[in-house]
């Protein structure tokens, strides 16, 4: 079908994360679908999905988390905002303006790593044996389909878990023994070039303000401009489908909004869309008093829909999603977001990392219990943001686990409890922290999509046999591409439209770093270091 066809055609997004924003792009922009005829239905009250950043000075400020970004891969991301305007300089894309802010603000972390002594941990070497070189060349060589579900502990030995690579790799990306050796593999590949520089994250770009007002939100401005239809508070409780021809159709959709029941008949020639799963999925928030709530799917629902496709489809190449969403143990970690309106804290900071905030990336206390990284911004970190407030990020991979300073594991500590436990890391005083407001954030499923997995487990963008439908999500199934990832994300919608409208345009492959000579021999010097 040509693009040139397609202006009657209507189109339905569940979800409003930013695969569901790049999927309504591409269809303005290179489908030739008019924005008045797309809608997206998302079943809380704010788009942006996982990209999220929300709060005050007075409440406070939260993030529960933020992508990595690069501008040497995300192709599709950065294609996609080479025309979206910049909401903050006028007559330029966001794209340009990240670049601009990225030349004026370099990444060279100076304290990477810091240990109980705390002392900053040499990482110019990355810590390898020689069984861990050859044992992770094995790795990096493996095919796919031998590899099957097979997790990372089944390919390397237990020294290398303690390697300085480990540690830094596992933070930066958030791994975990016990995930995909499939995935671990598709990193390595996907990120050699920041293998050589992982010590200090000279390969990260960082937005001007955090993701949500520096991404999703120019975008989404911009699909408003282009006519397209926001449907908040609008869950959408069951898809309707039929065979066509042994085609799969959607033929409606059934929604809940506002308490009240809706139907949405899906005609002839329409579209849907489903991201299906969400890595924030259940999220809780606590306060510097309370812990977070602990929850589950069946607290949000947010799995429904891919459950029910996978059960009433069987066969149809639909997904596995009890394989990603089954075990909250292995799939879980724990961020915090703290505001400050007293400059102590940063000022010693910056002085112990060596680092202005900004520039440093992740410093990781790597004998910590629950292996907690913190994070210093450039501020103002949210648009709205006043002059004398400061806000950093933090998470901790083993938030089950009981404090080196605080008698209880992360998962029940409150924002204070947590201070408590940084400070007793730092050796700061407990003043730094007057005021602070430090919010705690519980995400079950945040890297479910890292869970061992076999072919076939992930669906594709567009299911073989699939008329109108498609999934646009961190799981689907896209190769050589790495999920936790925006371009993830954006690359699985490009996928999808291009296909389902017949786009005569290429998406952008993943640029083969990995099979260049240079990287891969600034690899190897680095793994002999």
């Amino acid at each position: 079908m040509k693009a040139s066809m397609t202006s009657n055609k209507k189109a339905y997004l569940i979800g409003g994360g930013i695969g569901s924003l790049a999927a309504a792009a591409f269809m303005i922009r290179d489908g030739k679908i008019k924005g008045d005829n797309i809608t997206i239905l998302e079943a809380t009250s704010l788009l942006g999905g996982s990209l999220d950043g929300a709060g005050n000075p007075e409440q406070g400020y939260s993030l529960r988390g933020g992508r990595m970004l690069t501008t040497d891969n995300y192709e599709c991301t950065w294609a996609l905002f080479k025309s979206i305007p910049s909401l903050h300089n006028p007559g330029r894309s966001v794209f340009e303006e990240t670049v601009e802010f990225n030349e004026h603000h370099k990444s060279n972390s100076k304290a990477r790593l810091v240990d109980k002594r705390r002392a900053k941990v040499p990482v110019s070497s990355m810590g390898f044996s020689m069984q861990d070189r050859l044992e992770l060349l094995k790795l990096s060589q493996a095919d796919e389909a031998e590899m099957g579900n097979s997790t990372i502990t089944d390919w390397l030995s237990p020294a290398f878990f303690e390697t300085e690579f480990w540690y830094m790799w596992a933070t930066t990306f958030a791994f975990q023994h016990w995930h995909s050796a499939v995935e671990f593999k598709r990193y390595l590949h996907r990120f050699m070039m920041e293998f050589s520089r992982i010590e200090t994250l000279a390969g990260v770009k960082r937005t001007i303000y955090n993701q949500y007002d520096s991404l999703v939100l120019p975008l989404q401005t911009w699909l408003k401009q282009n006519g397209v239809h926001f449907v908040i508070d609008c869950q959408v409780q069951k898809i309707t489908h039929a065979l066509d021809n042994g085609q799969f159709v959607v033929t409606g959709l059934q929604c809940l909004r506002g308490g009240v029941e809706e139907s949405i008949s899906i005609a002839d020639g329409d579209l849907v869309f489903l991201q299906n799963g969400s890595m924030t999925d259940a999220s809780s928030l606590g306060s510097m008093t309370s812990a977070p709530e602990k929850r589950n799917k069946l607290d949000s629902g947010g799995w429904n829909l891919w459950e029910q496709l996978a059960t009433e489809r069987p066969g149809m190449g639909m997904g596995n999603p009890a394989v990603f969403n089954s075990c909250i143990a292995q799939s879980y970690w724990a961020s915090f977001t703290v505001t400050l309106k007293d400059p102590r804290f940063f000022d010693l900071m910056q002085r112990f990392s060596g680092n202005e905030a900004g520039t440093g990336g992740l410093v990781t206390f790597k004998d910590s219990n629950w292996l907690m990284s913190i994070v210093l911004a450039h501020q103002p970190h949210f648009i709205n943001q006043p002059a004398g407030v400061q806000v950093f990020w933090g998470y901790a991979l083993f938030p089950e686990r009981i404090g080196d300073y605080v008698a209880k594991p992360m998962s029940e500590c409150s924002g204070a409890e947590i201070l408590q436990e940084l400070l007793g890391h730092l050796r700061f005083d407990a003043e730094v922290f007057d005021n602070a407001n430090c919010i705690p954030c519980r995400m079950p499923y945040i890297t479910s999509m890292f869970m061992p997995r076999s072919v076939g487990d992930r669906p594709l963008p567009v299911p073989p046999g699939t008329k109108n439908f498609a999934f646009i999500s961190q799981f689907v199934e896209v190769p050589d591409d790495v999920v936790f990832t925006v371009e993830y994300s954006v690359r699985a919608a490009q996928m999808a439209v291009y296909q389902l409208l017949g786009v005569d345009k290429e998406v952008p492959p993943v640029t083969a770093h990995d099979k260049t000579l240079g990287t891969k021999l600034e690899a190897i010097i680095k793994s002999f270091k």
